[in-house]
C-alpha cells in the first residue's frame, strides 16, 4: 500500500512585528512565487530545487534566502523534508538590501550563515522579544553581507525581461502567447523555452502565480473573495477558488478568515 502523503505546517510564536515563523514537514513538491523575504533552514531530509537561475541541493543545516518575486521549484524531494521558515516584511529587510539581490543558498558549513542559524535557533527556542530583536538585527546585517549587486546577479535576457514586464502590466487582462512573443521579439517556441529556463516556470504558470499573489494581498486588505476574480484577470470565483486552493492550499475564504 502506498503511504499517505505528508504535508503539515506549524506556526511558531514570534514576538517581533513584521516577522512570521513556520515549520513545514512535507514530502510534497512545491512550485511557487515568493511574496516576501524568507530565510529558510533545512532541519531534516534532502531535496533538489531550482531558484535564482540554477539548481541547488537542500540538506540539514543549509539556509535558503528568498526575496519577493523569486520562483522556487522543487525538482525532487527524498521523502519527508522538514524546514523552518522565517518570513520578513519588506520594510524590515530593505533598510539594508534595497539595491542588492540575495544569494540563494548557503551550505551548512558556510561561516557566513552563523547569524542566520542564531536567528533560527532563537525562534525555535521561543526566545523573548529582546533576544529575537538582537538576533534579527544580526541576521539582517548578514543578509546584506552575503548579497550580490543586482547588476552582477543572475539576470534575465532582454526578451524575457520584456515578457515579464508585459505579464505584470496585463495582470488583470486577457493575454495571448502570440502577444507575449511579439513584445519579446522571439517566436513563441523560443520564448517559452527561454522563459522556463530563466524564470523557472512557463509564462502561463507565472501569470497564474502572480494573479494568486495579488489575490492574497487583496484578501489580506479586506476585499471579499467574490469581488476578486475579475480584478486579477480570472473568469469567475470558481476559477479563482481552483487556482487558489492548488497554490495556497486553502480556499480564498479560509485565507481571508485567517488573515
Amino acid at each position: 500500500m502506498t503511504p499517505a502523503p505528508t504535508h503539515r505546517i506549524e506556526p511558531l510564536p514570534v514576538a517581533v512585528p513584521g516577522v512570521v515563523a513556520l515549520r513545514s514537514h512535507s514530502d510534497q513538491s512545491y512550485t511557487g512565487l515568493k511574496d516576501t523575504y524568507m530565510i529558510s533552514r533545512f532541519e531534516a531530509g534532502t531535496s533538489e530545487f531550482w531558484t535564482h537561475g540554477r539548481a541547488w541541493e537542500g540538506r540539514p543545516g543549509a539556509v535558503v534566502l528568498h526575496e519577493p518575486g523569486d520562483v522556487h521549484r522543487d525538482v525532487r524531494r527524498h521523502g519527508v523534508v522538514t524546514y523552518q521558515m522565517i518570513r520578513l516584511s519588506p520594510a524590515v529587510v530593505e533598510q539594508v538590501t534595497s539595491r542588492v539581490r540575495l544569494q540563494a543558498c548557503l551550505e551548512p558549513d558556510d561561516p557566513r550563515a552563523a547569524a542566520l542559524h542564531r536567528l533560527h535557533d532563537a525562534v525555535a527556542g521561543g526566545a523573548d522579544r529582546f533576544a529575537l530583536e538582537c538576533a534579527l538585527a544580526e541576521a539582517i546585517d548578514t543578509i546584506a553581507d552575503v548579497s550580490v549587486t543586482r547588476e552582477r546577479a543572475h539576470a534575465h535576457t532582454r526578451p524575457v525581461r520584456r515578457a515579464l514586464e508585459l505579464i505584470r502590466e496585463r495582470l488583470a487582462e486577457p493575454l495571448t502567447l502570440d502577444e507575449l512573443a511579439r513584445e519579446a521579439g522571439l517566436d513563441k517556441f523560443h520564448l517559452c523555452r527561454a522563459f522556463r529556463a530563466q524564470v523557472g516556470m512557463p509564462p502561463h504558470a507565472y501569470l497564474t502565480q502572480l494573479r494568486i499573489l495579488h489575490a492574497k494581498e487583496m484578501l489580506a486588505a479586506g476585499a471579499k473573495p467574490k469581488d476578486i476574480a475579475p480584478r486579477v484577470g480570472l473568469y469567475d470565483q470558481s476559477q479563482l477558488n481552483r487556482h487558489f486552493r492548488r497554490i495556497v492550499g486553502m480556499t480564498p475564504g479560509q485565507f481571508a478568515r485567517g488573515s
